[in-house]
């Protein structure tokens, strides 16, 4: 007869095909910072930009469009001067037109191999830190739904490339003056142009870029070409990781100084 005290079956780290260790890990280093630091920052980034997709308002300030809202391809948007906008989704959608742009380059960071690794390990515990036991149960990986949809990141490559396209040419049209005169840097200017310096760097550094440049080649001395781009996505591979913070805040930045013009919070100072 059960008592109901019977002991339960081991699973996961603690299955009876594991050493029996008792504690939960042997680390005695604040093993919890990394993955702490790592969740308050994305979620920060999180709530930061959903209010500004929603909020449909500030995110130009001639001649700097916020890269939240480019291009701008619906009916709604504020009418710019020679910037990414154009009429392709007509008057029928009433929500922010950031909507319609953000979901490609968040699908491509959201995919991406080391932002899973990091949002894997600071919201979700698998595996909180190397030798730290996860507290899940069973382990699929990304074998089954939802984290299958993972699978697409080479995919998503592909649209992040269009995204960055539109945003160096916002860079380029930052050169101009509050009026449209070309020749002309101002602070802005400068925080767009090295925010889409580390936005390619960032697209650059993928893992899917170094294998479209020089994937399933079995002699590179054939492919002279691709090897030297494969080379050097490698060098930028090796700082994915910083490239992907860096990238993050910048983006990020860029918009709030968009917000700030456009709320007269202050004016951009002109270099020349």
């Amino acid at each position: 007869m059960a008592t109901g005290t019977e002991p339960q079956p081991l699973t996961g780290v603690h299955d009876a095909s594991r050493a029996a260790i008792a504690p939960r890990h042997l680390r005695t280093d604040r093993w919890w910072l990394a993955p702490a630091v790592t969740a308050a920052g994305l979620l920060a980034f999180v709530v930061y930009s959903t209010w500004r997709a929603f909020v449909n308002d500030d995110y130009y300030a001639a001649p700097y469009v916020s890269p939240f809202y480019s291009p701008c391809v619906a009916d709604n948007c504020v009418p710019m001067r020679g910037g990414p906008n154009a009429d392709l989704i007509g008057s029928w959608w009433g929500l922010s037109p950031a909507l319609l742009i953000l979901i490609f380059p968040l699908a491509f960071r959201g995919t991406c191999y080391y932002y899973r690794k990091a949002y894997y390990r600071g919201f979700w515990a698998s595996p909180p830190a190397c030798a730290v036991a996860e507290p899940h149960k069973k382990y699929s990986g990304e074998t089954r739904f939802p984290l299958v949809i993972q699978n697409i990141h080479r995919y998503t490559f592909y649209f992040a490339l269009p995204v960055a396209a539109f945003l160096t040419y916002d860079a380029v049209l930052a050169y101009r003056d509050e009026h449209y005169r070309w020749g002309h840097m101002g602070l802005g200017t400068l925080i767009f142009t090295v925010n889409i310096v580390l936005i390619w760097a960032y697209t650059l550094s993928c893992h899917s870029c170094r294998h479209i440049v020089g994937g399933k080649l079995r002699h590179f001395s054939k492919h002279p070409v691709r090897y030297r781009l494969w080379g050097w996505a490698g060098q930028l591979n090796r700082h994915h990781m910083l490239l992907a913070w860096a990238s993050l805040i910048s983006v990020s930045l860029a918009d709030l100084y968009v917000y700030f013009l456009a709320t007269g919070a202050f004016d951009d100072p002109r270099f020349f």
